[in-house]
């Protein structure tokens, strides 16, 4: 299990100086009627080639290079080892794997994990709050619009507040015997340990991880929806081993998803009064199934990792 991480280094940089040229009100920004989208049962997001080279391409450009190299393009806000493009493959286009294209087009949406009408930009943040374990870039922020205008474009021609097929990491069903931590640990070393290390910690190329961590300090905090048994179940299903999603059973899913969860990760930033039973009560126990608060040999999960 790993991800494509440098794609897109240094795109920020690109068109600048045309860029500075162009007045805001220029209608020649506005994005043309996308040519049709080729055959396949999924959304087909815009090609690289298509993108204009104006200052919507730009922020679009500078969008994508925070989302692939998240830690070096929006640093201060990231507090762990991850990229965006970690949870959302092959930079945020692919199906099955919670695609940007996708997701922009179903906001605002109500969500349960704070009990409000979300707009994306929103979202976005909370993705830095937990799958980063950082803090939220201010919605007016260059990072959120960068990213958004990233979103935007790669949604061309999706139809607005319509559940495309591929949007989410689809639902694999638990095993009727529940999930089993020996046998995930078994799928792990056999499937998983080559990318992501015997404990859960990645590999480096220098200062930067080239393959996440999947627990431990540097990795998503239990706030995070990966943190759940069947989100991550679900993304594992049909995307690891990179590669070669699909080729694990939805049973060897579930089992590997509830190993790599079972292990501890930084605090729920939510953590009320110090206390991980009140925390658990207010926003795990109805959070699909998970881990924190739980006894798991011997100790209870959710005390967090520095």
């Amino acid at each position: 299990m790993k991800h494509l991480i440098p794609f897109a280094l240094g795109l920020a940089s690109v068109a600048t100086a045309h860029a500075a040229s162009i007045a805001m009100e220029d209608q020649s920004q506005l994005p043309a009627a996308p040519a049709k989208a080729e055959h396949s049962e999924w959304f087909q997001p815009p090609h690289e080639k298509d993108l204009p080279n104006d200052g919507f391409g730009q922020l679009v450009r500078e969008g994508r290079a925070i989302f692939v190299d998240t830690r070096n393009q929006a640093g201060e806000y990231v507090g762990n080892g991850m990229n965006c493009t970690n949870c959302h493959l092959d930079q945020g286009r692919k199906a099955n794997s919670a695609p940007l294209w996708g997701a922009y087009t179903m906001y605002p949406a109500y969500r349960k994990k704070n009990d409000k009408v979300n707009s994306f930009a929103e979202r976005i943040q909370g993705c830095f709050q937990f799958s980063m374990n950082g803090t939220a870039p201010a919605v007016d922020s260059h990072i959120i619009n960068a990213i958004t205008a990233y979103s935007y474009w790669l949604a061309t021609g999706a139809p607005v507040g319509k559940a495309l097929p591929g949007r989410l990491y689809p639902v694999v069903q638990e095993p009727a015997g529940g999930y089993d931590l020996a046998r995930g640990e078994q799928v792990y070393q056999q499937q998983c340990a080559v990318c992501h290390g015997d404990n859960g910690e990645g590999q480096k190329a220098g200062k930067d991880y080239v393959l996440p961590p999947l627990w431990g300090k540097d990795s998503y905090n239990w706030g995070a929806g990966m943190h759940r048994i069947n989100t991550a179940a679900g993304f594992i299903r049909h995307n690891m081993p990179l590669g070669k999603g699909g080729t694990l059973s939805d049973a060897d899913a579930w089992h590997v998803a509830a190993y790599m969860n079972s292990h501890e990760r930084p605090q729920d930033p939510r953590l009320i009064d110090g206390s991980i039973e009140k925390t658990r009560d207010k926003y795990h126990a109805d959070d699909g199934v998970n881990l924190y608060g739980k006894v798991v040999n011997g100790v209870m999960l959710g005390q967090g990792v520095d």
